[in-house]
Protein backbone atom coordinates (compact mmCIF):
# COMPACT_ATOMS: atom_id res chain seq x y z
CA UNK A 1 0.00 0.00 0.00
CA UNK A 2 1.49 3.39 -0.86
CA UNK A 3 0.09 5.28 2.44
CA UNK A 4 2.26 2.59 4.42
CA UNK A 5 5.44 4.72 2.91
CA UNK A 6 7.34 6.81 4.86
CA UNK A 7 7.37 10.62 3.84
CA UNK A 8 11.21 9.82 2.78
CA UNK A 9 9.93 7.13 0.96
CA UNK A 10 7.25 8.46 -1.28
CA UNK A 11 9.17 12.25 -1.79
CA UNK A 12 12.11 9.62 -3.47
CA UNK A 13 9.47 7.93 -5.05
CA UNK A 14 8.08 10.99 -6.70
CA UNK A 15 11.20 12.25 -8.07
CA UNK A 16 12.37 8.84 -9.73
CA UNK A 17 9.69 6.90 -10.80
CA UNK A 18 9.04 9.35 -13.50
CA UNK A 19 5.18 9.72 -13.13
CA UNK A 20 2.77 11.40 -15.68
CA UNK A 21 1.31 14.23 -13.87
CA UNK A 22 -2.12 11.97 -13.51
CA UNK A 23 -0.32 9.48 -11.93
CA UNK A 24 1.24 11.45 -9.25
CA UNK A 25 -1.69 13.02 -8.57
CA UNK A 26 -3.31 9.45 -7.87
CA UNK A 27 0.01 8.62 -6.49
CA UNK A 28 -0.38 11.51 -3.99
CA UNK A 29 -4.28 10.76 -3.06
CA UNK A 30 -3.30 7.37 -2.05
CA UNK A 31 -0.48 8.27 0.15
CA UNK A 32 -3.37 9.93 1.94
CA UNK A 33 -5.26 6.62 1.74
CA UNK A 34 -8.01 7.74 -0.13
CA UNK A 35 -9.95 4.77 -2.01
CA UNK A 36 -10.34 4.63 -5.52
CA UNK A 37 -13.40 5.41 -6.40
CA UNK A 38 -13.11 8.10 -3.80
CA UNK A 39 -9.65 9.53 -6.22
CA UNK A 40 -11.83 8.85 -9.22
CA UNK A 41 -14.26 11.78 -8.50
CA UNK A 42 -11.38 13.87 -7.24
CA UNK A 43 -9.68 13.57 -10.59
CA UNK A 44 -13.02 13.73 -12.42
CA UNK A 45 -12.45 10.10 -14.14
CA UNK A 46 -13.75 6.93 -14.00
CA UNK A 47 -13.08 4.12 -11.83
CA UNK A 48 -11.75 2.29 -14.43
CA UNK A 49 -9.72 4.85 -15.35
CA UNK A 50 -8.70 4.95 -11.86
CA UNK A 51 -7.68 1.37 -11.73
CA UNK A 52 -5.52 1.74 -15.22
CA UNK A 53 -3.38 4.61 -13.38
CA UNK A 54 -3.29 2.37 -10.32
CA UNK A 55 -1.41 -0.37 -12.07
CA UNK A 56 0.18 1.90 -14.17
CA UNK A 57 2.18 3.75 -10.93
CA UNK A 58 2.25 0.13 -8.63
CA UNK A 59 4.56 -1.25 -11.92
CA UNK A 60 6.43 1.99 -11.95
CA UNK A 61 7.25 1.29 -8.25
CA UNK A 62 7.85 -2.07 -8.93
CA UNK A 63 10.28 -1.24 -11.50
CA UNK A 64 12.26 1.17 -9.26
CA UNK A 65 12.17 -1.44 -6.41
CA UNK A 66 13.91 -4.16 -8.91
CA UNK A 67 16.32 -1.22 -10.46
CA UNK A 68 17.15 0.00 -6.92
CA UNK A 69 17.80 -3.65 -5.66
CA UNK A 70 19.87 -5.18 -8.66
CA UNK A 71 21.75 -1.71 -7.99
CA UNK A 72 22.30 -2.69 -4.05
CA UNK A 73 23.49 -6.02 -4.74
CA UNK A 74 25.94 -5.10 -7.73
CA UNK A 75 27.85 -2.57 -5.20
CA UNK A 76 28.12 -5.27 -2.43
CA UNK A 77 29.27 -7.60 -5.23
CA UNK A 78 32.62 -5.03 -5.95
Amino acid sequence: KICSFTRPELDYLELECNFTSDELKLFRLRAKDMPLEDCAEEMNVSVSTVKRLSRRVNHKIERWYRYEKSRCEAEVQI
